[in-house]
């Protein structure tokens, strides 16, 4: 997966790391004194550290993993060990690997897992008490990992549920993202941190990050699979040895979601979707919920930003229904739960953006939702031309975007982390701007039939000279161009891929100059009231059902 020296050797903590031609990491490692009885004391005092209760689960853990038992292993993983974690380490890190690599027998595989779990937890639950070393040290061991599966010449022998496959591609994403920011803010960082900054360069680099998500990409032959599925052929005749594996396969597929996600967090929306080009987007393949609705959001924010607002709203409609039909399982408390539940609110205020901006049906539901909460306040804002509450929308529902390129460690002692948002910001701002008197020409274009372009110049401004007025007229024709070019997108069509699409207009409103006179076509859309009687249909047999059960 990695060139010889494709990193800085990183010096600290006790090892001295060696790469092999795949980057696979060689431990030089003695953490204890050399005097065996010392030892022993060291280990025995560290492992009755941990509780009894602790050390039987990770035993059981181990032994499951090893025997490839995956329905026990994610019991383990999505029951017992977040039940662990409440109980014993709500504030406070999980067992260093070394104590527990004594319990489970020096297990290598157990504990790379291991250490990604406990690097996870630092980061969900603790993230005050991460430090430099705890970074650089996340970024090995998930070398180690994916060099673990990368560097065989036969699959590994390896079982692990898709929902821990999602959570460790996604947890990789979010640590670089992390680091990232950590890296921007030059503030309050000691010398001896800028100088360990500069010898390890090559950690949590982009370049890297993007190496490890392709190089699963290829060794999954995930993108050949989906062709084929997506014609209807058999994915198996394409996959080779490791795609045909569970493990590859699904690693493959969401690190495409992965990188969808890199991507949309480096302003590169052509890319960000060019990456699912072999998956029909608006089905659902995944079985993990949070790995479709990231996908979603991160696919519905980069159409809208590509200023294809049809696309958008209906990818961020789509998964918002999906969501509410399933809303009973996002209500316990995990941090991916969490996620879950900030990526739905960020969406509903993109939907609200698009359909400022391109007003179309919805499906009602999500409709009401968007009345009943305080969404209908901040649209009527939007369409009133309020600059200001388009920014905040945007700045509270966008990614949290990165540079590529971290500032040089010799910059003023400054905080750049928002310097990407507000590059992205602006670039959204500006196509903002641009038909912010929209809204209000289409509000007066719908009171009529024809309209002279003097008059609506009258109603767009306070016009009281006739050179004023001539003046309005002029930048309102500028307006109207503006009201056709914008309403006009780029439209995915069933059966191509998310790039491609034909040129729709998705007006309401359409309308035609002569000379100074504006002819309006009656082109209203006719509401789509079946879904909604259909479910108000069953809502009032469910509440019949009740109260006949009352009664009984």
């Amino acid at each position: 997966m990695y060139s010889g020296g494709a990193y800085d050797d990183y010096e600290g903590g006790g090892y001295d790391r060696g790469y092999d031609v795949y980057g696979h990491v060689g431990y030089d490692y003695e953490p204890h004194s050399g005097d065996p009885a010392a030892d022993l004391d060291y280990e025995n005092r560290q492992y009755y550290k941990i509780p009894e209760s602790v050390k039987n689960f990770l035993v059981y853990f181990n032994n499951v993993i090893r025997e490839g038992l995956v329905f026990e292993i994610q019991n383990l993983y999505e029951n017992n060990f977040p039940k662990l974690t409440e109980q014993y380490y709500e504030k406070r890190s999980w067992p260093e690997e070394s104590e527990v690599a004594a319990i489970v027998g020096n297990d290598r595989v157990f504990s790379i897992l291991y250490k990604e779990l406990y690097f996870r937890h630092l980061h969900a639950r603790i993230p005050n008490v991460i430090t430099l070393e705890h970074r650089f040290q996340s970024f090995l061991n998930y070398c180690d990992l994916l060099n673990c599966m990368l560097s065989e010449e036969q699959p590994v022998d390896l079982v692990l549920p898709d929902q821990w496959l999602w959570e460790l591609v996604d947890e990789f994403i979010y640590q670089f993202q992390s680091f990232s920011q950590y890296r921007a803010k030059l503030q309050n960082k000691t010398k001896e941190e800028l100088a360990q900054l500069n010898a390890n360069s090559r950690v949590w680099n982009v370049l890297c990050v993007l190496n490890v998500l392709h190089s699963l990409v290829d060794k999954s032959n995930i993108k050949k699979q989906l062709e084929v599925y997506a014609s209807g052929g058999d994915p198996d005749s394409v996959a080779g040895e490791f795609g045909r594996h569970s493990l590859y396969k699904m690693l493959g597929y969401f690190s495409l979601v992965g990188l969808l996600r890199l991507h949309s967090l480096l302003g590169d929306y052509y890319q960000a979707i060019k990456v699912l080009e072999n998956i029909e987007i608006h089905k659902k393949y995944s079985h993990v919920p949070a790995c479709q609705i990231s996908t979603s959001y991160y696919v519905g924010f980069a159409y809208m930003m590509m200023r294809r607002y049809a696309d958008a709203i209906r990818t961020f409609s789509s998964i918002l229904l999906y969501i509410q039909r399933t809303k009973q399982l996002f209500q316990s408390r995990t941090y991916q739960n969490d996620q879950i539940n900030k990526q739905t609110d960020q969406m509903y205020h993109l939907l609200a953006i698009c359909l400022v901006l391109h007003p179309q049906c919805i499906d009602e539901s999500i409709h009401q939702h968007l009345r009943e909460k305080n969404y209908h306040d901040k649209m009527g804002k939007m369409q009133q031309g309020d600059l200001s509450e388009f920014e905040a929308c945007f700045q509270f529902a966008c990614p949290k975007f990165l540079s590529p390129s971290p500032p040089p460690t010799t910059a003023p002692a400054e905080d750049y982390i928002k310097e990407a948002t507000k590059h992205q910001t602006s670039v959204f701002m500006d196509e903002v701007k641009q038909q912010i008197n929209l809204p209000t020409i289409r509000s007066y274009l719908k009171l009529y039939t024809t309209l002279p372009l003097s008059k609506l110049a009258m109603f767009m401004s306070k016009a009281g000279t006739k050179e004023e007025l001539e003046n309005s007229k002029a930048l309102l024709r500028t307006d109207l161009l503006c009201f056709k070019h914008k309403m006009k997108n780029v439209v995915w069509t069933k059966g191509t891929s998310g790039l491609e699409g034909s040129f729709q207009s998705g007006s309401e409103i359409d309308f035609y100059m002569d000379h100074d006179m504006i002819h309006i076509a009656d082109t209203k859309v006719a509401n789509c009231y079946g879904d909604f009687f259909i479910r108000k249909i069953l809502k009032f047999e469910d509440l019949n059902r009740k109260l006949h059960a009352i009664k009984i």
